[in-house]
């Protein structure tokens, strides 16, 4: 029986490319073991039987940003670390191949509000990470919110502009009613907690949040627990 050598080794004698090449290949998702995709160039083969897909190509793989949507009442770091190629959106209309190395390396960025739900992002791409880091103060967040309670026409307003939080006036925000239980709450650069601030300031009971967008990008209609790739044209 041949002794198992790496995979890279054996493509380099299946199809004569060079290391660097074959490791190309390998983790760009273009090379199977006995029919079955395989991205790891040190894995062990024997006798099995190694192809290169049709359209194979020899460039590396750019780095990605994932939109998960964190389930209610998970948490969205544990969420992210159980995310994989079978809970992808399946109308993910991104383009991108998915890979297993797309969720290497992955950062968090723009944490959500305590005890919230919704979009949570994570990316490879240090351009995405620096764009959440320096400018987040100036992206519209926008979050669902379920209470219980009523509000006044002057209530309503006050949500609006007319609050102070931790000693500091906030700015204005937009707030509507989305149905007779969530209000739709769009404001920048929110404070720890203080969402459920606004809602207790003026005697309404916060029961959950769900954000659905950070400045140009929304969750749009992944399930929960599921996430899709932010697409090249899409800009938060």
């Amino acid at each position: 029986m041949t002794e198992p050598i790496r995979l890279s080794k054996r493509l380099i004698e299946v199809i004569g490319c060079s290391r660097r090449e074959a490791e190309l290949y390998i983790e760009g998702g273009w090379v199977t073991v006995d029919g079955v995709v395989v991205e790891e160039p040190q894995s062990k083969v024997a006798e099995q039987r190694v192809e290169l897909l049709p359209g194979a190509v020899l460039t590396p793989a750019e780095p990605v940003t994932l939109l998960l949507n964190v389930p209610s009442g998970h948490n969205a770091e544990r969420t992210a670390e159980a995310i994989s190629l079978a809970s992808h959106w399946a109308d993910d209309s991104s383009g991108i191949r998915p890979l297993k190395g797309h969720f290497n390396r992955l950062i968090t960025c723009a944490p959500l509000q305590a005890g919230a739900d919704g979009l949570h992002v994570l990316t490879q791409d240090w351009r995405i990470e620096r764009k959440l880091k320096e400018d987040l103060s100036k992206l519209e967040q926008e979050y669902v919110v379920e209470v219980v309670g009523s509000l006044s026409a002057s209530q309503l307003k006050r949500l609006c502009h007319g609050l102070s939080f931790n000693g500091v006036e906030l700015p204005p925000c937009k707030v509507s009613w989305q149905n007779e239980t969530r209000l739709r709450v769009a404001l920048k650069n929110p404070q720890p907690g203080q969402i459920v601030f606004m809602c207790n300031s003026v005697d309404l009971k916060v029961l959950g949040m769900k954000r659905i967008r950070i400045g140009g990008v929304p969750m749009a209609k992944v399930l929960p627990g599921q996430w899709r790739y932010l697409a090249a044209k899409e800009r938060f």
